[in-house]
């Protein structure tokens, strides 16, 4: 049956009452009104008395009060302004909620009630959604176009791999890529850390592999000897010169980027700030030198709400003050 998605009304509680009266489980009842089993378990939860048990009427009222009350973000100042201020800041809400919990916030609050308030009616009157990082204005995926990529001499397949990559269980394994502009020669070299996520940046003046590999190698020189092991690439054809990189490179399956998901996910966060129709020659150093440090400074859900900055000093063995 086609589930329905508005909100419970009176005469379904009073269905949901009788049934649930005569022992029918929450499965059947909510297969017979065409409603997801989690809704009528969560309506049975949240407006039952605690004595009396649920009763259509009062849930009815329970529902509504609740209603009015609005969201938790907008009844408290402090929070809101919080909340605010740190999507200004392009932390997305799991980021946001797991800061206030790691911090020991007096107010917390969860990652879907940020969502939930972001593409609330009032939210999508304010335009709230453009505060998050991918800027859609409906929740979802979006599907992706796989494209055929040049052959790489000597290219070793990721699952060759030392183990400690995979597990991201030491310091030193690096993925990088490019990121491209719509009509134009420059591009945006990126390269971070699997551990620590910690991301490293340049601009470049071309696409060409000598020009990508020799500034990815600067890039690495930057970190101490003992942070280059390892680096997962594309098969795209800059890399073609992957072997005068200061380690050994791994490629990936032909169109399987998950297999490199961290510079995938720092790209899309990037991407905030610098979508496709960017004249990347337009930013200076000092620019892309603020980029980096925007992300190396935001706290991350996989470092258990750490910045990778701390996240890559806390690994290196440094005492880390909160």
């Amino acid at each position: 049956m086609e589930q329905n998605y508005s909100h419970i009304e009176l005469n379904e509680r009073c269905e949901i009452y009788r049934l649930h009266a005569d022992g029918i489980s929450r499965r059947r009842i909510a297969a017979r009104l065409g409603r997801s089993p989690s809704t009528i378990s969560r309506e049975l939860h949240r407006n039952a008395l605690p004595k009396a048990g649920y009763k259509p009427a009062s849930a009815d009222r329970m529902a509504m009060a609740r209603k009015r009350r609005g969201s938790k973000i907008e009844r408290l100042r402090p929070l809101k302004t919080y909340v605010l201020d740190s999507l200004a800041m392009e932390r997305t809400p799991e980021q946001i909620s797991g800061r206030l919990r790691l911090e020991q916030s007096e107010h917390s609050v969860s990652a879907e009630t940020i969502y939930a308030w972001i593409y609330s009616p009032d939210g999508r009157r304010q335009k709230l959604h453009r505060l998050l990082p991918k800027g859609k204005s409906r929740r979802g995926r979006r599907a992706r176009r796989a494209h055929r990529e040049p052959p790489i001499p000597n290219r070793l397949p990721v699952h060759m791999r030392p183990i400690k990559a995979h597990l991201r269980s030491e310091l030193g394994h690096w993925e990088a890529d490019l990121m491209h502009f719509s009509g134009q020669r420059a591009a945006l070299l990126t390269c971070i850390e699997r551990k620590s996520r910690f991301l490293l940046t340049t601009k470049l003046e071309d696409k060409k592999s000598e020009t990508t590999i020799n500034a990815l190698s600067d890039l690495l020189h930057t970190m101490p000897a003992k942070l280059r092991k390892t680096m997962t690439l594309d098969n795209g054809g800059e890399f073609y010169q992957h072997q005068r990189l200061p380690l050994q490179a791994f490629f990936c399956d032909p169109r399987s980027p998950w297999q490199r998901g961290s510079i995938e996910n720092a790209n899309g966060v990037l991407r905030r700030s610098l979508p496709r129709k960017t004249n990347i020659n337009k930013f200076i150093d000092q620019d892309i030198e603020d980029l980096m440090w925007t992300y190396n400074t935001t706290p991350r859900k996989c470092l258990g709400f750490y910045t990778p900055l701390e996240a890559l000093i806390k690994s290196m063995g440094v005492a880390l003050e909160i």
